[in-house]
């Protein structure tokens, strides 16, 4: 370990209480937490390892070569195991990767002992005031006094968004300590900066047509947000063409919209959209091949086509004539380029939009002459990415370096050239650059790009006859929309491309390139998140797509095996968005350890964050303040002691923050798992809790209706609860969507049709988790408790076949009705006609397939029962 490192574990071992650390991105979490099992022993208690992801856990479990110990490997809890073999388990001492879903049944269940060491919090960013995790840090400190809690992150930028993040996420912690380690601390500056590795700083210069796409599309960006901002709904500050590039963008913007969502008009919804597009096509221009960016435009043509904002900007049109020049371009029989005129303007091109079919003729008539007297060919072009080239010179120079394993980084005589890419699709396509030539595999690009075209196209033709007025690019006509501001009527061009395309793509053969042998060389994904350079332990490292966080980790490996050397090249495109993406990624970096290091100068942390006095009582709300005559007159100021209520939740739920809030109320929350229903909050309210995105799915696979319907069964006050988000717009739809006729497409008259085929079913709506709590409490009054034992055997019918509690049973043979659901061809939809159309499944059987069908709806699941009663029964005697 390095000595910052130590000091961070020293620092935690210190605090009894724990506390939360937020290293810079890079930085190894996994060697902090091994660390920390290593200095765990079973005496203590068991440790339990929360919110770790699977490359995390791979990365803990690792033995690291820098130390002598044997790694302490934590067992994986997952959910199939018995409740009381894990009860077991938390008594034997040892370390456990566990989910919070169950760990926070078994803690409401009183299966974990107070003798638990503490918790390990990966990932705290993701942490909030109603997550799980803050709910089983309360439940822990309630049960334990002595148990700590020990939260990490590496993304300082993530605990800067919002207001008073970190503050909020150690309240719900409950530690007073907040530990920040940035890469400019002082003790990781020496460590990481003793033997820096030898670094190469490559800038290879874009070409032309790369340089003007890219020109285009920050000035289409620019557009977009220009456009955003007259809306005055987002904060302007943030609106910026630099903070455009991050994904975290997204969620700023959408952060501030998402209240007032349903009041946006469709143009400002839709440039949120835009600017994500934008952003990736930035992003492949410096990552992909020139094949594969136009095949991404060409389906942006087809996906986006009117709907986008964009494409109608003044330079989207640069974007997708310069991308498809760096591929291939027209060319006559004589050598003559063929360009789309562009001076008809769009005033003519409307004009003459009444004599559309006249036109029409013309213009085939013309391509006909045309290729009937100028023969027309596509000029492949198929420009290489010049990073490509630098990449193969960079592993030629490699190759003829004289080798010296002594001076390797670990002492090995491994040549392995490490060559780091942001996605596996990268990875692949350089090592073919490698073992192949770079204009071979542009050449298979462009052979698929081909066929796929020429497949679309007999796709096309199969589904019938294409629209007379297309609207927007399309991928195979090519006609330009009227919005543009560049338009022109190419459709004669088009024509005669589609022409060459088909013939270029008729005359490809498949031949097989005798492949050079591979040289040592390594392909890394960033996407993978996994640490390898232990494991590969290279001499040189590549970082074709720079990225912060490799960059640490590269610091961090060669501090760690500080003999021998490492050499590291950057491949940055000059002037690019890639080289302002990762010079901005490092100063958004240092603005977010600057705004954590004021925010922990002026943290408010109550004193007793300190795990000795918590007490359910002191979590609940502050009760109103009555009058001081209204106390007295009640028996001179006794306070009545009020009865603990408690309500049985699904365990499914855990998977929501609901439990959270209702805990923080103070009810007790006993989970089990129901057969009907979410939560039964007495022994006559069930109540199906509902999102709005989960309402929507219910309703379109008909899962809905079969939960109400069991609810009224079973229940005499069933009632279903519409939640919304708290942060979004409380209504469906703009009032202005609002029709007044049926339809089977409005989700309003799908909850109509619900209440009048269930009368005593009661909707409740509720405004975010908050208002849920208090809307259960207000139900709750003047109600019994729910008993837990006849809620779980709620819709489980008994040894005998007899299900307790059915409302139906009264008036219908529910035994009989059960078997009938059961029968193939039967479904949810269609058993009632069959009970309204026989009396009894004696009835049933003799009943022809012709009224089976009009009773079933259908000749298909009619003669599916009809095969099935009429089937022979298996005997054992011939």
């Amino acid at each position: 370990m390095l000595p910052f490192q130590e000091q961070i574990i020293a620092d935690l071992v210190d605090d009894p209480n724990g506390g939360v650390v937020v290293l810079s991105s890079g930085l190894p979490v996994h060697t902090l937490v091994a660390s920390l099992l290593l200095l765990h022993h079973p005496s203590q208690g068991s440790l339990l390892i929360l919110s770790a992801s699977e490359s995390q856990k791979s990365s803990i479990c690792r033995p690291n070569p820098s130390t002598s110990h044997n790694p302490i490997i934590p067992t994986d809890i997952p959910s199939d195991v018995l409740c009381h073999r894990r009860a077991d388990l938390y008594s034997t001492g040892a370390s456990y990767f566990i989910t919070p879903r169950i760990l926070i049944a078994d803690l409401l269940r009183s299966r974990v002992p107070p003798s638990i060491a503490g918790l390990l919090i990966l990932n705290a960013h993701r942490l909030t005031d109603t997550s799980t995790e803050a709910f089983i840090a309360r439940a822990l400190r309630s049960l334990s006094r002595t148990s700590y809690v020990r939260a990490f992150t590496d993304r300082p930028h993530a605990m800067v968004s919002g207001f008073a993040k970190a503050e909020r996420i150690m309240k719900c912690l409950y530690v007073r300590r907040l530990y920040l380690w940035p890469r400019f601390h002082v003790l990781v500056s020496n460590d990481l900066e003793q033997t820096p590795p030898e670094v190469v700083d490559i800038r290879v210069p874009m070409t032309p047509a790369m340089r003007e796409i890219q020109k285009a599309l920050l000035e289409t960006m620019d557009a977009c947000l220009k456009e955003l901002k007259r809306s005055n709904k987002v904060d302007v500050d943030d609106l910026t063409v630099e903070n455009g590039l991050f994904k975290s963008f997204d969620e700023v913007v959408r952060r501030q919209l998402d209240p007032i969502w349903h009041t946006l008009g469709k143009k400002t919804k839709q440039l949120v959209s835009d600017l994500r597009t934008l952003r990736k096509l930035l992003d492949y221009l410096v990552r992909y091949d020139a094949v594969t960016y136009l095949k991404y435009l060409d389906t942006l043509r087809v996906s986006e086509g009117v709907r986008s904002v964009w494409i109608f900007a003044e330079s989207s049109y640069k974007i997708f004539e310069i991308a498809k020049k760096r591929v291939y371009q027209m060319t006559r029989a004589d050598g003559v380029r063929i360009s789309i005129d562009r001076n008809i303007s769009i005033s003519k091109r409307r004009k003459v939009k009444r004599d559309c079919s006249k036109k029409e003729k013309e213009s085939e008539a013309v391509s006909a002459k045309v290729a009937e007297n100028v023969g027309v060919a596509l000029e492949e072009v198929l420009e290489n990415a010049p990073k490509w080239k630098v990449l193969r010179v960079t592993e030629r120079r490699k190759e003829s370096s004289p080798k010296d394993g002594k001076n390797h980084v670990g002492g090995d005589s491994n040549d392995i050239v490490l060559v780091v890419c942001k996605d596996e699709r990268s990875c692949l396509q350089l090592e073919d650059s490698i073992i192949k030539s770079s204009h071979q595999v542009m050449r298979q690009e462009w052979e698929k790009y081909l066929l796929g075209k020429a497949e679309l196209h007999g796709l096309c033709k199969h589904i019938g006859k294409r629209s007379q007025d297309p609207k927007g690019y399309g991928v195979l006509d090519g006609t330009i929309t009227s919005g543009s501001s560049e338009n022109a009527d190419p459709r004669c061009i088009s024509k005669l491309e589609n022409v060459a395309i088909f013939a270029a793509a008729s005359e490809i053969r498949h031949t097989f390139i005798n492949a050079k042998p591979i040289p040592p060389v390594q392909f890394y994904a960033i996407d993978k998140d996994e640490h390898v350079l232990d494991i590969w332990k290279p001499s040189v490292i590549i970082l074709f797509h720079p990225d912060t966080t490799f960059v640490r980790e590269i610091e961090v490996y060669k501090a760690e095996n500080p003999s021998g050397k490492l050499k590291v090249y950057f491949i940055f495109y000059e002037y690019s968005t890639e080289v302002q993406k990762f010079e901005a990624s490092i100063r958004r970096e240092n603005r977010a350890f600057e705004s954590l290091i004021r925010q922990k100068s002026l943290l408010m942390i109550p004193l007793d964050q300190d795990g000795r006095c918590i007490e359910p009582s002191s979590i609940c709300e502050p009760s109103s303040v009555v009058p001081q005559n209204s106390v007295t007159r009640k028996a001179g100021g006794r306070k009545i002691i009020e009865k603990e209520m408690q309500i049985i939740v699904d365990m499914r739920e855990f998977m929501s923050s609901l439990p959270n809030i209702l805990h923080q109320k103070g009810l007790r929350i006993i989970p089990v798992v129901l057969e009907v229903g979410d939560y039964v909050l007495s022994p006559f309210i069930c109540v199906e809790r509902k999102s709005i995105n989960d309402l929507y799915q219910s309703f379109a696979s008909g899962r809905l209706y079969h939960q109400v319907e069991t609810m009224s069964r079973y229940y005499k006050i069933p009632v279903l609860l519409i939640e919304f988000s708290q942060d979004k717009s409380f209504s469906f739809q703009s009032p202005n969507d609002l029709g007044d006729d049926v339809s089977p497409t409005s989700i309003i008259s799908k909850l109509s049709l619900l209440v009048l085929h269930f009368p005593r079913l009661r909707l409740v709506w509720s405004r975010s988790l908050h208002a849920t709590a208090e809307i259960f409490v207000s139900l709750k009054a003047n109600q019994d408790e729910p008993d837990e034992n006849k809620a779980i055997r709620v819709g489980v019918p008994s040894e005998d076949g007899i299900v307790e509690d059915d409302v139906r049973a009264e008036n219908f043979n529910t035994s009989a009705i059960e078997f009938l659901r059961s029968l193939p061809g039967v479904t949810d939809s269609n058993y009632r006609a069959l009970m309204d159309g026989c009396r009894s499944l004696a009835e049933l059987v003799f009943l022809p397939l012709e009224r089976l069908a009009e009773l079933m709806g259908g000749q298909k699941p009619a003669k599916m029962l009809r095969e099935f009663l009429d089937a022979n029964y298996p005997t054992m005697l011939q």
